[in-house]
């Protein structure tokens, strides 16, 4: 019994110091975007020799959305004639099909859509399948709910001219902010990572985490390591990952905005984390150790990566550290036990407050300091987020190929767009 307590207060002490490091990370993100240098290196670009780009929008059952997003492309301000755009329709049973039909049929050599009736499902799977179909060096990829603004394609494009930078990375915005609490919440916690976590990763060049829904990646760099993955959750934080690991850089664009709808449905809300959790917790097990053995990183990289990596195992840790500090206490460890229960109290006390201080920071940021109001309310958020990653660690939950023989489907947030102007052109 002594030395099952001895390895429980060793064990609560390593999370205590794997959490203090993550809050510390917090705070000196904040620091740094609201008083560091920022870089913006490529934002000024305007004039220049656009390169021909195609443009991918992934579409499962997408009707009252995917009209929007084309028509978004279509009025924006890159040249058409150095463009295509290749909506995947993948297996939808509504009208996805018939509506980008009908704008091919208005624009046959600009809109090309691919559908998909066989095969692996999945939006890393309908990528791969376009790549033979893709023009041009470089690949915009956005969900059919995003609707990007008229100058984003140039903003995303602009930093591919530097031939070291593999993928581009622009800035999510909530559309549905004002619905109700959880959409506030969601734009809190949406403005936090962007304007906060991401610049300040680009800020310190650390490495800013590309993401599958306004972003764009270098056709050559993803062919170098190793093309589309069918076989993940997360196909963008895996292909950060394989990015990093080949040596391509990856760029955060934070003024390059593209809005989407979040959940209005707690339930919603919940599938959605727990499929991340899921993901993000797969390229843990999969990059963990080449990133922290990676020769060509520094010190820094190598820690922000392997901690970017770990984000979703703070909450599962948290619990184990509290449970822990349960054991030591009914165990008779008081000294012990009262300095585990101090230790993990000042972290919820202080770790999250570092958090409220980076939501704080991008409301400020962003011009809205009345919604700092709301900071209360994201410890429901937090306790939700904890129910949906344990969730996803529950036996049977897995959706990788070969666990379960599920295999990889695709998660489709419920959309809440009212349904208008989805008949194409």
């Amino acid at each position: 019994m002594s030395l099952f307590l001895a390895i429980c207060s060793w064990a609560l002490s390593a999370i205590v110091v794997v959490l203090c490091i993550y809050t510390v990370r917090h705070y000196v993100f904040t620091v740094n975007r609201l008083f560091g240098r920022q870089r913006h290196p490529y934002v000024d670009v305007e004039l220049a020799r656009w390169p021909h780009i195609t443009v991918c929008i992934a579409a499962h059952n997408e009707e009252m959305v995917v009209a929007h997003a084309i028509d978004a492309l279509l009025a924006g301000d890159y040249p058409r004639d150095r463009m295509t755009i290749i909506p995947l329709d993948d297996r939808s049973t509504d009208r996805t099909a018939e509506i980008l039909d009908n704008y091919s049929a208005f624009y046959p050599t600009l809109v090309r859509p691919i559908h998909r009736t066989d095969g692996k499902p999945g939006k890393a799977a309908a990528l791969q399948d376009a790549m033979p179909h893709v023009r041009g060096e470089i690949l915009i990829v956005f969900d059919a709910d995003y609707l990007p603004g008229k100058s984003l394609l140039r903003q995303l494009v602009a930093p591919f001219f530097d031939p070291q930078v593999g993928a581009v990375m622009g800035r999510v915005v909530p559309l549905n902010v004002g619905t109700n609490l959880l959409t506030r919440m969601l734009d809190l916690e949406r403005s936090a990572g962007y304007q906060v976590d991401q610049q300040a990763r680009m800020n310190l060049r650390l490495v800013p985490q590309y993401g599958g829904t306004v972003g764009g990646v270098r056709v050559r760099a993803l062919e170098n390591c190793g093309g589309w993955r069918s076989d993940t959750l997360t196909e963008d934080t895996d292909l950060t990952y394989r990015l990093l690991l080949c040596g391509w850089e990856t760029v955060y664009q934070n003024r390059s905005e593209c809005y989407e709808e979040v959940p209005e449905q707690w339930p919603v809300r919940i599938r959605q984390i727990t499929r991340w959790s899921d993901g993000h917790n797969q390229a843990l097990r999969d990059y963990a150790l080449s990133v922290l053995r990676d020769g060509f990183l520094n010190f820094w990289q190598r820690l922000d990566g392997f901690l970017l990596l770990g984000v979703y195992a703070v909450a599962s840790m948290t619990l184990l550290g509290w449970v822990l500090t349960l054991i030591l206490w009914y165990g008779g460890r008081s000294v012990a036990g009262f300095s585990a229960i101090l230790l993990v109290a000042s972290y919820n006390t202080m770790g999250n407050f570092a958090s409220f201080f980076e939501v704080a920071a991008a409301a400020r940021l962003d011009g809205y300091q009345g919604r700092v109001r709301l900071l209360p309310f994201l410890l429901l958020g937090y306790l939700v987020t904890l129910i949906a990653v344990l969730r996803g660690l529950l036996p049977g939950r897995r959706t990788r190929d070969g666990d379960g023989g599920r295999g990889v489907v695709w998660h489709k947030t419920l959309r809440y767009r009212p349904e208008e102007a989805v008949t194409g052109t």
